[in-house]
C-alpha cells in the first residue's frame, strides 16, 4: 500500500514543473489556435463574400442566434456588428421559441450559429425563421449538417482540432467563430467606408469618440475666472492666483481685453529679479503675448495638442477683440480623458 504521503508526491509536480507546464500548455493553446486561423484563412472564398453582400443588402436588422457557447460568441459578434455600422442584435434560441421570434422581421436576416450544425434549440426555430422567407446565414462545422443544410449562405468553422487536450471544451473553433464575426464586420466596414468618425458617432464615451467630438466649449471654463487689471499689484495677482487654482491670472485692461498671462513659472521667475517687489505691477512680469484661441468650436483634442506644443498649462478662449471668454486648463482635458 502507498502512504499518502507517497501519493502526492507522485502526483503533485514541484512548483517548479507546475510553471513549466503551465507555460507549454499555454503555448501549445495559442500555437494551435494560430494554426487554425491561418487555416481558415486560406479557406475563404465565395461564400463569404456572398455572406457580406446578403448583410450588406439587407434593409432590416442582422439577428445572430445560438446557444452554448456559439451563443455568447454570437452575442459578441451581434455586438461588434451594431457597433461598425450593422444593425445588429442577439437572440437566444429559446426565447424565440417562447415569442422572441416576434422581434424578427420580414426586411431583416438572421446568422444562425452551432458548430456540430445540429444543436436541438437551434435547429427547433430554424424552420421557423424560414417561413418569414428571410435570408439565413449559417455558421457551422459541416458543410453536410442540418444548420448548413437550411443555410442560403454556408461559412465554415470547422477545425482541425481544439486546443483542448481532451478535444472537448470549445477552444480553437470558438476562437475560429469569433474572428469569422469580425472578419464581416471589417469587410462590412470596408464595403461601407466605414470611417473613424463613423465609428466614434457609436461610442461617444470612448476616448475615439472624445477624441472626435468633444469640443474647447464643451470643456472650457467660463466663470470666476482669475482676472485682475493692468494696474494691479503683485501681490494681488498672487492673491487671485492662489484662488483661482489654476496656476495663472489673466490680466486685461480698462476695456476687458486681454493684455498678459501670469503664470506661476512667472512669479518663481519674479523672486529672481533684483529689483523684486510685492508693489510691482504684476504685469511687468507677465507674458504680454500669450498664446490664445479664438475658435471655441475647436476639438479638445487638437486644443490638448496646442497647450503640449507651447508647454503652457491655460490656454485662454478670447473673441477677435481679445475679451476674455473663457478658458481651457490642461487638468480639465485630462480628468475629461481627452487625448492626442
Amino acid at each position: 500500500m502507498w502512504s499518502e504521503k507517497e501519493v502526492k508526491e507522485i502526483e503533485m509536480p514541484t512548483k517548479k514543473e507546475g510553471k513549466n507546464i503551465a507555460v507549454e500548455a499555454a503555448k501549445e493553446v495559442l500555437r494551435t489556435e494560430a494554426k487554425t486561423l491561418l487555416d481558415a484563412a486560406e479557406r475563404v472564398g465565395d461564400e463569404f463574400a456572398e455572406a457580406v453582400d446578403l448583410i450588406y443588402s439587407v434593409k432590416g436588422k442582422c439577428i445572430v442566434t445560438g446557444v452554448g457557447k456559439s451563443g455568447l460568441v454570437g452575442a459578441k459578434i451581434a455586438a461588434t456588428l451594431a457597433s461598425t455600422g450593422t444593425s445588429s442584435f442577439f437572440i437566444h434560441p429559446t426565447e424565440a421559441l417562447h415569442g422572441d421570434l416576434g422581434m424578427i422581421g420580414p426586411e431583416d436576416l438572421v446568422i444562425a450559429i452551432s458548430y456540430s450544425g445540429e444543436s436541438e434549440e437551434l435547429i427547433k426555430i430554424v424552420p421557423h425563421i424560414k417561413r418569414f422567407d428571410i435570408p439565413l446565414i449559417a455558421m457551422a462545422g459541416r458543410g453536410d449538417s442540418t444548420l448548413a443544410r437550411y443555410g442560403d449562405v454556408f461559412i465554415s468553422i470547422g477545425v482541425e482540432k481544439e486546443a483542448c487536450p481532451l478535444g472537448a471544451a470549445p477552444t480553437s473553433s470558438t476562437t475560429l467563430t469569433m474572428a469569422m464575426g469580425d472578419a464581416l464586420a471589417v469587410a462590412l466596414m470596408k464595403r461601407r467606408n466605414f470611417r473613424a468618425e463613423d465609428f466614434a458617432s457609436f461610442h461617444p464615451g470612448g476616448s475615439l469618440g472624445k477624441r472626435l467630438f468633444v469640443k474647447i466649449e464643451d470643456l472650457m471654463r467660463r466663470e470666476n475666472l482669475p482676472v485682475i487689471s493692468e494696474d494691479a499689484p503683485l501681490k494681488e495677482a498672487i492673491v487671485v492666483m492662489s484662488e483661482g487654482r489654476l496656476g495663472n491670472v489673466l490680466i486685461e485692461d480698462s476695456d476687458g481685453r486681454l493684455l498678459a498671462v501670469l503664470s506661476d513659472g512667472d512669479v518663481r521667475r519674479a523672486l529672481m529679479d533684483e529689483e523684486f517687489s510685492l508693489e510691482s505691477k504684476a504685469i511687468k512680469y507677465a507674458n504680454r503675448n500669450p498664446k490664445t484661441c479664438q475658435n471655441m468650436r475647436m476639438l479638445a483634442s487638437e486644443a490638448l495638442e496646442m497647450i503640449e506644443n507651447h508647454k503652457i498649462q491655460m490656454l485662454p478662449i478670447v473673441d477677435e477683440n481679445m475679451a476674455v471668454k473663457g478658458v481651457l486648463h490642461l487638468h480639465d482635458l485630462v480628468e475629461a480623458g481627452i487625448k492626442r
